[in-house]
C-alpha cells in the first residue's frame, strides 16, 4: 500500500476494531478498482496497468479479504454474540450472510477476470456478467461496511473489555504469522 502524506496509519492489534475500519478502506480501494476496469475497459484487451491494478486487488480478496472475514467471524463475532445483548444477533446473522454472498461474487469475478487476462479478450456475455457481479459486490460492501462501522463496532467498543479486546488483538496477529 503506498504511503499517503497526512493519512492516518493503519491500527495496530492493540486496537482490533480500528484495524477492520483499516480493512475496510483497503476493501473499498480494491473493490472500486475491479468496478472501474469492468465498466471501463469493454470486451478488448486490458492494458498494462489494468491488468496489474485487477491481479493486484484480487489478490487482496484472496489473502486479504479472507483474514478480514476470519477476523469478524471467528473472533469479533463469537464474543459479540456471547454478550447475548438484544438487536446484535440478527444484525450478526446478516452479516455473516452478506459474507458468504461477497465469496460468491469474488469467486466469479476472479474466475471472469483471469480468464479475460489471459485470453486478452472477454465474451460480451461474461462483461455483463462481471459488470453485474461488480455492481452487486459495490452495493453489498457499501450496506456491509456500513451496518459494521454504525452499528456493530461502536456496539463491540462499548461492551467489550480491554482484555477482550487484546485477545481479539492477539487472534488477528496469530492469522497473519
Amino acid at each position: 500500500m503506498a504511503i499517503q502524506i497526512g493519512a492516518k496509519p493503519d491500527s495496530g492489534f492493540d486496537d482490533p476494531l480500528g484495524m477492520l475500519k483499516d480493512c475496510h478502506r483497503r476493501i473499498e480501494q480494491f473493490l472500486h478498482i475491479l468496478a472501474t476496469v469492468a465498466a471501463r475497459a469493454g470486451e478488448g484487451e486490458l492494458s498494462g496497468e489494468e491488468k496489474n491494478a485487477v491481479e493486484a486487488s484480487l489478490r487482496y480478496f484472496r489473502t486479504g479479504g479472507q483474514r478480514h472475514n476470519q477476523d469478524e467471524e471467528e473472533s469479533l463475532f463469537p464474543r459479540l454474540r456471547a454478550e447475548n445483548t438484544a438487536g446484535q444477533m440478527d444484525e450478526l446473522d446478516r452479516l455473516e450472510s452478506d459474507h458468504h454472498r461477497a465469496s460468491e461474487l469474488h469467486e466469479t469475478v476472479d474466475r471472469l477476470y483471469s480468464a479475460w487476462i489471459t485470453a486478452d479478450r472477454l465474451s460480451s456475455e461474461d462483461q455483463a456478467r462481471l459488470l453485474a457481479a461488480t455492481r452487486e459486490m459495490e452495493r453489498l460492501y457499501a450496506e456491509h461496511i456500513q451496518v459494521e462501522e454504525r452499528i456493530v463496532f461502536p456496539h463491540a467498543a462499548q461492551v467489550l473489555n480491554s482484555h477482550t479486546l487484546a485477545a481479539i488483538g492477539a487472534e488477528f496477529s496469530a492469522r497473519r504469522k
